[in-house]
């Protein structure tokens, strides 16, 4: 009889311990907080999955790296070995360490873009619309239809929408697009992964076009995984060929490796356009540090150099991938709404089918975040009209689970509370703003009930 259950392919070392509170308490804590889950104290929270990024924990050979790391502030052995890592998956020539992910948008957005300009993605997700708007350009997300819809099954809802994207620069002139990204896997329409096919037709029109195309690239090794698994003539190619594959399709792209990178801090901007990158690097050194650091420590440089490295160890992807689907196909038996397939880095709750009385511009996303800590302690972010304001096609509530962090009776855990919030759905309330903040509301906003 074949063996299913699914292990860590790790043992734990060291632990962490957590704090149980009760529901009073919690009914305190969520009050000051404004019900923003952003603002609760970490120790206030019980199973925390309000991100991946950076959370995960890290392995005996990235803490042995750190010990090695070289703090020189210019030419140091540590940007050495980052920089080999990088380039044997990705394989782009300027490889321009930053503090993460959002620095490396910040400064490719500051120097390719300008004011009126168009940004195509399948969906730009929150730092990097917030990104593309600041320099006043146009974020416009271009995912297929299927990727719009939570419940259609479809194994690569990331994808773009390729005739739109001709579409777009028809209408709007090619000059006024100076990139287009592409989102592997696409965080904000449910993590859900971009095929090779559809990442090569992209390509296609945008050298058609003479127009860069550049990745964000944070999850890279789980969207090369769901290719292995669901794109035919890839099963026995290896998640590391896979990726070397989809890069050499583009011409740069942004990392935080926060995500992918397996670190707690940190990240990258790659380009093969040797002037842009001289560009880059000023603007660098201004603003985060020397290009051989970028704001970060040598250990950090260390850390992300080996943890990209067992991001494509296909043990670790098979594990991430099906624990994930753990979580997601268990809430889909009891037909709690979620966006399917399960996501690589994170379950999705349909927030407008979860509380269809409470309207969107009650934020039911974050109303619903707000039911889940109160029931168990539970942390999670709401992808929707409080993150994205009229942009939002969809309110969800994203439960990402952090890498190597949780055992499987944690993620029972959070099946449990998922099901009892389910079982009083109706009585869960709507929320309006108190304060807002002009960029990335969500961080920082107040709300109240109504």
């Amino acid at each position: 009889m074949p063996i299913h259950t699914i292990i860590e392919p790790f043992r734990i070392k060291s632990v962490e311990p957590i704090r149980w509170t009760q529901r009073a308490e919690r009914e305190r804590f969520l009050r000051e907080a404004s019900y923003n889950l952003f603002l609760l104290s970490a120790d206030d929270v019980l199973i925390d999955l309000l991100t991946d990024s950076g959370t995960g924990a890290m392995s005996i050979y990235q803490w042995g790296a750190i010990q090695e790391g070289d703090e020189s502030y210019a030419g140091s052995r540590s940007f050495i070995r980052f920089r080999d890592s990088v380039q044997s998956i990705f394989g782009y020539t300027n490889v321009i360490p930053t503090h993460q992910g959002r620095a490396a948008e910040r400064i490719l957005f500051t120097v390719m873009l300008k004011k009126g300009d168009i940004v195509p993605n399948n969906t730009h997700f929150d730092t990097t619309r917030a990104n593309v708007e600041a320099v006043g350009a146009e974020a416009v997300d271009l995912v297929i239809a299927e990727g719009r819809q939570p419940g259609l099954l479809h194994p690569f809802k990331g994808n773009m929408d390729v005739a739109a994207l001709e579409q777009t620069i028809a209408r709007v002139g090619r000059e006024r697009i100076p990139l287009v990204m592409l989102t592997i896997t696409n965080n904000s329409g449910g993590g859900q992964p971009v095929s090779m096919e559809n990442a090569r037709a992209v390509s296609a029109v945008c050298r058609k076009h003479n127009i860069p195309l550049y990745f964000d690239a944070c999850r890279f090794a789980e969207n090369s995984y769901f290719i292995k698994l669901r794109e035919q003539g890839y099963q026995d190619k290896t998640p590391r060929q896979i990726a070397q594959e989809m890069f050499s399709l583009g011409d740069g792209c942004t990392m935080s490796a926060k995500k992918d990178g397996m670190a707690n801090i940190g990240g990258f901007l790659c380009t093969n356009n040797d002037v842009l990158a001289q560009q880059q690097k000023n603007l660098l050194i201004l603003t985060e540090g020397y290009p051989t650091y970028g704001g970060l420590a040598g250990r950090d440089l260390e850390a992300i150099a080996v943890g990209l490295q067992e991001a494509v160890e296909e043990d670790y992807l098979r594990y991430r991938i099906a624990s994930t689907a753990y979580l997601g196909n268990h809430l889909h038996q009891m037909g709690i709404p979620i966006v399917m397939p399960p996501g690589g880095h994170a379950v999705y709750l349909d927030a407008r089918s979860f509380v269809p009385h409470i309207l969107s511009e009650r934020f039911p996303g974050v109303a619903l975040a707000a039911e889940l800590y109160l029931e168990g302690g539970i942390r999670s972010v709401e992808i929707g009209t409080l993150m994205f304001g009229a942009a939002a096609k969809m309110d969800l509530v994203r439960l990402a689970i952090p890498r190597r962090t949780y055992t499987q009776s944690h993620i029972d855990y959070v099946i449990e509370v998922v099901a009892e919030v389910w079982g009083k759905r109706d009585q869960i309330r709507g929320l309006r703003l108190t304060y807002e903040p002009p960029f990335l509301r969500h961080f920082t906003a107040k709300l109240e009930q109504v």
